[in-house]
């Protein structure tokens, strides 16, 4: 069985941000207004995302059928949890709502591609 397209493509960019977040690790603290000595921490934050990402969009992009639906599995669980996380460690308002809107955003879109995936078979 081939690939689920939309599967390939949520998961391509997936592997985009992993190589975003690689090459410009500062877009997490700018994103969230981190300024001062707190940013190096997001800035590792953002490179552990990177990797995260990579490794999880190369099953999504090559495997078969249950690896890929695991990948997805793999990234909404891994949204939610960078959801909790930034809401734990975020005090501003504005960029809890920000860090809550895009994690969220990124679960729905992978379980919906999940779901379509299983019901096409």
């Amino acid at each position: 069985m081939t690939s689920f397209r939309p599967t390939r493509l949520v998961s391509a960019a997936t592997a985009a941000y992993g190589v975003y977040a690689l090459a410009k690790p500062s877009h997490l603290p700018d994103a969230l207004g981190i300024r001062g000595g707190e940013r190096s921490s997001y800035e590792g934050l953002a490179k552990t995302y990177g990797v995260r990402d990579l490794i999880i969009s190369s099953a999504g992009i090559a495997g078969g059928p249950r690896l890929r639906r695991l990948a997805l599995g793999a990234r909404i669980t891994s949204d939610v949890v960078d959801c909790l996380l930034l809401n734990q460690k975020l005090s501003d308002g504005g960029a809890r709502k920000k860090a809550t809107a895009v994690t969220l955003a990124w679960a729905a879109l992978n379980t919906s591609v999940l779901v379509a995936d299983v019901k096409k078979g």
